[in-house]
């Protein structure tokens, strides 16, 4: 087993941590909230007193982090300078592409192998082990992350060289956005029409119509499998989050000269959404903007 540092202990990282020390790995991790430093020891982490102690000595380092300027500034000030030149350095935060590609030139001109492995799959599946790692950079830097991404995840792709993990993410989430928000409209316009939501669910989940916004996470509750809308929309991936990722797939689609209609569309309809307090709600809840339920609950508070 092996040494790893991990940086980043959000809702996120905290369960992929706690993965790898479920693992058998020796676990230094670090982060600036202490409860997140607090729930890591108790997952089996041992808690270092800064990221340069945590990735002093480490034969891999994770990063989970809330935005391209943090993993720039974590890269530049305090991991390439204090780890080894033999660990393998893996990037797992969701950031721009042009930041990934830099930080990973960076870090290649300096000796390092280093990937980018964003994740797909929310809190859920980071705490039981089952994310989606979408990984860019080289053959070899793909194959020495890929036994530390397992142990974290059920699927590991390797998405192309130095940010192309970071491309599928976003254009992965950008269709994720798109096309929840299309299935909100179509239930709101289905019940409006006098349609019962788990008839027509029944219909459109065997029809053409059919995505995984409908069929595996359904708006609308008590219809289909159990999802945050069975909960008041809590937990889940939070709407400000799906926000970021719209924002990021809209700012790469204007550096590519891309034409993304529908994915400008869904990063209005989100920022709506999160401007009128819904952001810390689950992606799915935009069902109650639509509808206009949100606004009316909003009133009355």
């Amino acid at each position: 087993m092996a040494r790893v540092g991990f940086i980043g202990l959000g809702n996120m990282g905290g369960g992929m941590a706690a993965n790898l020390a479920k693992a058998g790995h020796e676990v230094l991790a670090f982060d600036l909230s202490q409860p997140a430093l607090d729930r890591a020891s108790a997952n089996g982490c041992t808690i270092a007193e800064s990221a340069e102690a945590a990735v002093a000595g480490a034969e891999a380092v994770v990063t989970m982090l809330p935005a391209g300027k943090h993993v720039a500034d974590v890269y530049r000030s305090n991991v390439l300078k204090n780890v080894p030149k033999s660990a393998i350095l893996m990037d797992c935060s969701t950031i721009d592409v042009a930041t990934a590609k830099s930080v990973e030139a960076e870090a290649s001109a300096a000796g390092f192998t280093m990937v980018d492995a964003p994740v797909s799959g929310g809190i859920a599946a980071a705490d039981a082990g089952t994310l989606t790692f979408m990984v860019g950079g080289s053959a070899d830097g793909f194959e020495r992350a890929r036994p530390f991404l397992e142990q974290m995840g059920k699927a590991v792709i390797h998405a192309g060289g130095p940010g192309a993990g970071q491309a599928a993410k976003i254009c992965n989430n950008m269709l994720l956005g798109a096309t929840m928000a299309a299935t909100c409209e179509a239930f709101v316009l289905a019940e409006k029409l006098g349609l019962d939501a788990q008839t027509f669910f029944d219909i459109s989940s065997k029809a053409s119509g059919q995505s995984w916004s409908m069929t595996s996470y359904c708006p609308v509750p008590g219809v289909g499998p159990e999802t945050p809308a069975d909960r008041n929309y809590d937990g889940g991936f939070a709407a400000v989050l799906m926000l970021k990722d719209l924002k990021l797939a809209m700012e790469a689609a204007r550096e590519a000269g891309a034409y993304t209609p529908m994915g400008g569309e869904a990063e209005e309809l989100y920022q709506r959404f999160v401007e009128r307090g819904g952001g810390s709600k689950d992606f799915s809840a935009l069902i109650k903007m639509i509808d206009d339920s949100w606004v009316a609950e909003a009133d009355k508070g």
